[in-house]
């Protein structure tokens, strides 16, 4: 299988996400699974059935109701964005696997960076020492996923302390850098991608 890697840069939240929905409506059985990296200026997302409760004060930060899973959550520049965009049919799994899967490529990924991170089963996402370092939010249309995960690499973080993260309230938010790893997004990048091509199965991308 061959996966289409887009290096979209910075780029409106709501604008990439019209880009996805559209995507995702006209693929074929035929279109190549992409994976587009991303950064947003700051916004606040909920999830299509999330609670704005969530939001303790969002100040000048605009708030955007999306169709994702998941409750509330921040993307900020900073932070890498991974969208899957995949057949899952193709891929032969499910969401859960899905889940699974890209959990697993970010904390390989923060390994190679000397970070030991876990998944929760009570909560999606990836965490350090009780800290979430990456939020996960997906919608399944017709077989085929989109949105993605965010790994903080190294974002202004002040924005966390104004929402309860995914939900919950008092959870702590940390990033690379905070941890000590002074890298950029895209440096951070490079070894996800690898990871999410092994776990998935991708033989090869393609520009």
């Amino acid at each position: 299988m061959q996966l289409r890697l887009k290096k979209l840069g910075t780029c409106d939240y709501s604008e990439t996400w019209d880009e996805m929905r559209t995507f995702t409506e006209q693929r074929t059985h035929a279109t190549p699974d992409e994976l587009w990296l991303v950064e947003h200026p700051g916004v606040y997302t909920l999830g299509r059935n999330g609670n704005p409760a969530h939001i303790r004060n969002s100040g000048d930060i605009p708030i955007v109701q999306t169709d994702r899973g998941g409750q509330v959550t921040y993307h900020g520049i900073g932070q890498l964005i991974a969208y899957t965009l995949f057949d899952l049919r193709r891929l032969d799994i499910g969401i859960r696997r899905l889940v699974s899967g890209l959990e697993n490529a970010v904390i390989a990924t923060l390994g190679q960076y000397g970070i030991s991170a876990e998944a929760r089963t009570d909560a999606p996402g990836v965490y350090v020492d009780g800290r979430k370092i990456a939020a996960l939010g997906l919608r399944v249309k017709q077989g085929c996923c989109y949105h993605g995960i965010s790994l903080n690499v190294n974002p202004d973080l002040a924005p966390f302390a104004q929402i309860n993260p995914c939900g919950y309230a008092g959870l702590e938010v940390t990033s690379l850098r905070a941890l000590g790893v002074d890298i950029n997004p895209l440096e951070a990048a490079v070894p996800m991608i690898g990871h999410i091509q092994q776990i998935f199965g991708y033989r090869e991308f393609i520009a």
